[in-house]
């Protein structure tokens, strides 16, 4: 008897285990989906900065070109 009693509490504490790993890996799924948003946002967002970086390029060279005319 004291064997079976034995096993059931050792298959509670597994199953509580189970459970709160569970929990546990659930939580760092999340804290993953979370974590691959804000990448993907700042990889949007530099994008975007590289564009207007771009922009901002062509505009100085359009700007120098129109100074180097006015000298001369």
């Amino acid at each position: 008897m004291v064997e079976i009693k034995d096993l059931k509490e050792g298959q509670t504490r597994l199953e509580i285990n189970t459970a709160e790993n569970t929990q546990i890996l659930k939580a760092l799924e999340h804290a993953t989906n979370v974590n691959k948003a804000e990448r993907d946002k700042i990889s949007y967002d530099i994008a975007e900065i590289k564009g207007e970086i771009k922009g901002i390029r062509s505009d100085l060279i359009t700007v120098e070109m129109v100074i180097s005319k006015n000298w001369n």
